[in-house]
């Protein structure tokens, strides 16, 4: 069984992501950037593409990627994640996008959100807003926002959560796309966790061992630090 932990309730992230959308509007208010459109990569950046696009007040409608068919590693994964269809509601040719995830690791599902933007069109400018950026960078990308930095240790993921109003777990998000999460008691022990910390039809963050994994760890994630306002190279 693996080890699950909450490490941002939905307090700090809802206090995060109020930073990230100051942050985000100074940002293009120094760019000189008025009409942006925010994109969202399934599933989790599209939940947290949804509360900036509030907290900035844009009137041009959210858009979302499904990024599944386009990653590198989709093949040498052997796995079949459930593919959403991606919208985008207006032409991205010419304008200036905001591209959001939920976790920034390796940089390859950004790389694929790009492929995909790409063949819509051109656009001007992409800027890229994470929740959180962690270790673990296999190509060069960094977020020009960045809400929480992690170094987690060997064998650990993070994952965003979406918490119900009932003391239990939706599946959580992979990086792949699938829904492989905690089963059964485990998963309704995190939802008790949850529920403990106040956690009300919002979001969470929480800490886990990879599947397979053998690693032991102490619950305490190492060298994790709080928002920022400039994503750091890997």
């Amino acid at each position: 069984m693996s080890n699950t932990d909450i490490w941002k309730g939905p307090e700090e992230i809802a206090a995060c992501l109020r930073r990230l959308g100051t942050q985000l509007a100074e940002l293009l208010a120094r760019r000189g950037i008025e009409r942006p459109l925010i994109i969202g990569i399934h599933t989790g950046g599209v939940r947290v593409a949804e509360r900036l696009h509030r907290e900035i007040g844009l009137a041009e409608p959210l858009g979302h990627l499904d990024i599944s068919y386009y990653r590198d590693d989709f093949t040498s994964k052997g796995n079949h994640p459930q593919v959403r269809p991606s919208h985008l509601p207006v032409p991205v040719e010419g304008r200036h996008l905001i591209l959001v995830d939920d976790v920034l690791q390796t940089g390859r599902t950004i790389r694929a959100a790009l492929n995909v933007l790409f063949d819509y069109g051109r656009p001007a400018s992409v800027i890229l807003v994470a929740l959180v950026e962690r270790d673990g960078r296999e190509l060069p990308i960094a977020a020009d926002l960045a809400g929480f930095h992690a170094d987690l240790a060997p064998g650990q993921q993070i994952k965003l959560v979406a918490v119900p109003d009932a003391p239990s777990i939706p599946p959580v998000m992979s990086r792949d796309g699938r829904y492989p999460g905690a089963a059964g008691s485990e998963r309704r022990d995190l939802g008790g966790k949850l529920a403990a910390a106040g956690a009300d039809s919002d979001l969470s963050l929480v800490v886990s061992d990879l599947p397979g994994s053998t690693k032991n760890r102490s619950g305490a994630v190492p060298g994790a630090s709080g928002a920022s306002d400039q994503g750091s190279a890997a």
